[in-house]
């Protein structure tokens, strides 16, 4: 069975695993990033990581998982503000010209929706739009096990799909942009608006919804729709097969998935019905999918 290597990089660690065409996880090991120290010395560490997991030299190829806009052609970070010092370094050329391997890199929810497409929620169908739901709101988009990161690497920035115009506007987003409406972020602020302090987490309106109260019922209604307004917006543009859902937020998923998937159909045309909700499965869909980038991207 091939093998592959995925890389997880962040602000804050690096994490490196061996990882079987299954998905099956064999190896993963994590060093600290220290990324304000400069390009070289957080490749230098990933390199050093990677050659402490047993059987890397087997492995097929190497893929990269990098928060932020990537860009997939040239293997670089376009935005971040978590890797500044990082942003226009050759990253999969120096890990590749190191290693001699296939090595591509893309943004971490893509290369977790490509996990799921390939061996998670998402699999077996042909077109899957994987979204996460978490502090922020991201997306992306996999066409036969392919993820299309677009020209500029922003193919999935969701989160600042406009669901209402008329909204106030927070930060660098569209004013309405659905990350500022319908995040984990979102529930939070808005459950503080109305309960005050009490509330810390955007778990603790899902509760007070368990409980039935009404202004936590309003909010996650007013959520549901919010989201659905974005799948719709997603859906009439790429029709998927399969919507695959992720993230922190999924965590209420017992109180909003099932009313956001019931607005979602009122939205859409009847040809477009066929359309099916899972709830993402992998435990690790970044490492994992960042594995399965090298193993998709070389078969033609």
């Amino acid at each position: 069975m091939s093998k592959f290597i995925g890389v997880d990089l962040g602000g804050t660690n690096i994490r490196a695993a061996v990882v079987n065409e299954d998905g099956t996880i064999l190896q993963i090991k994590k060093a600290e990033s220290h990324p304000e120290r400069g390009a070289e010395p957080v490749m230098e560490t990933m390199i050093s990581l990677i050659e402490s997991l047993e059987g890397y030299e087997e492995c097929e190829g190497i893929g990269l998982g990098i928060p932020g806009p990537i860009d997939t052609v040239h293997g670089k970070i376009i935005v971040s503000t978590n890797l500044p010092k990082l942003i226009g370094f050759p990253i999969a050329d120096y890990i590749r010209k190191h290693f001699q391997k296939p090595t591509y890199m893309d943004n971490d929810v893509n290369v977790a929706g490509l996990g799921e497409a390939v061996l998670g929620g998402g699999k077996g169908y042909p077109i899957v739009y994987y979204v996460t739901i978490s502090t922020g709101v991201g997306g992306a988009l996999i066409i036969d096990n392919k993820v299309i990161s677009g020209q500029n690497g922003h193919a999935g920035e969701i989160g600042n799909i406009c669901i209402d115009r008329g909204r106030k506007k927070y930060n660098i987003l569209n004013a309405g942009a659905v990350e500022n409406e319908a995040s984990g972020t979102a529930i939070t602020r808005k459950g503080k608006a109305v309960f005050g302090e009490q509330i810390s987490h955007a778990g603790d309106i899902f509760d007070l919804t368990r409980s039935g109260d009404e202004k936590a019922l309003k909010i996650v209604d007013d959520m549901s729709y919010d989201l659905a307004m974005m799948f719709s917006a997603i859906g009439h543009v790429v029709d998927p097969h399969v919507f695959v859902v992720g993230g922190g937020v999924m965590k209420g998923k017992d109180v909003f998935f099932d009313k956001m998937e019931k607005y979602y159909r009122s939205m859409i045309h009847e040809g477009m019905q066929s359309v099916v909700f899972r709830e993402a499965r992998l435990e690790e869909p970044g490492i994992a999918g960042a594995a399965m980038l090298p193993m998709t991207q070389s078969k033609k």
